[in-house]
């Protein structure tokens, strides 16, 4: 009992210091700067909420920039998702002439940074055109050696090679094994990947801040922006962060249940 009651304790505190944060910043967002001054903060909401809202749409683009986040983060999404699990079942249970290098090439790239391709890859976007436009946002991100990585190492484990074998035998293409036999079977490790990925692209500042104009913004840049003057109006800017976070909260509780479901699943096999 005394252990129960320490787990449950520990688990209340970390969803507390976790959610903190956004209450926080939804705090400040419903006021105005002047209470970050108070000697004793204020600990509920005001009424200002809507307002320091509307003051963020009329500053930024901000309906703009959440359709062009939107639209990039779900696109980066639905293709790192596929294709690496794509790629990942490939390295896992297929064999062929160089598999083992070449995935060794995709692991190694993960030691480069990212912003020595930043030139380079600016420099191949305008050639193309597509400076300024979202498809110079998702087409360098279509694909991660992250997300490769990710679902081949759970691929390896998740599915036996009985299972392909058997699927062969009664007839399956390997595309029709890939969608039957393996993806109800990495089912967890791709909805993780799926959160991370529209997390990270969601929050994703120095490329497009690069590669995209004011008047074309995502998100973050538009976040920026609002805080470019000389004096930085903290209130407007956490209205702006709190309505930034409403999609990721959404994206986390729909993949999350997906992600228990099918550990639970696996599970109940077991």
């Amino acid at each position: 009992m005394r252990r129960r009651v320490w787990v449950y304790g520990m688990l209340t505190a970390f969803v507390l210091g976790s959610a903190f944060p956004f209450y926080w910043s939804f705090l400040v967002a419903s006021r105005d700067s002047s209470m970050l001054t108070d000697k004793a903060p204020p600990l509920l909401p005001g009424g200002n909420f809507l307002a320091n809202a509307q003051r963020v749409f009329d500053s930024v683009p901000f309906w703009k920039a959440l359709g062009n986040s939107l639209v990039v983060a779900s696109t980066v999404t639905l293709t790192t998702v596929l294709f690496s699990t794509l790629a990942g079942f490939a390295f896992a249970k297929l064999r062929f002439r160089g598999r083992d290098p070449l995935f060794v090439f995709v692991v190694a790239t993960l030691a480069v940074p990212t912003q020595l391709g930043v030139i380079p890859l600016y420099l191949a976007m305008a050639e193309f055109g597509w400076a300024n436009g979202l498809q110079a946002v998702i087409v360098p991100n279509l694909v991660t050696a992250l997300g490769v990585f990710w679902m081949r190492q759970y691929t390896v484990d998740a599915l036996p090679f009985e299972l392909v074998e058997a699927a062969r035998m009664d007839g399956c293409s390997m595309i029709r094994v890939f969608w039957h036999v393996c993806l109800p079977a990495v089912r967890p490790a791709a909805a993780f990947l799926g959160m991370f990925t529209f997390m990270t692209s969601w929050n994703d500042f120095l490329w497009p801040l690069i590669v995209l104009n004011a008047e074309n913004p995502t998100v973050q840049v538009a976040l920026e922006k609002l805080q470019s003057g000389y004096y930085v109006d903290y209130s407007l800017v956490l209205a702006g962060t709190t309505l930034a976070t409403v999609p990721i909260l959404i994206v986390f509780v729909v993949l999350g249940r997906q992600i228990v479901a099918g550990i639970m699943q696996g599970a109940v096999k077991g």
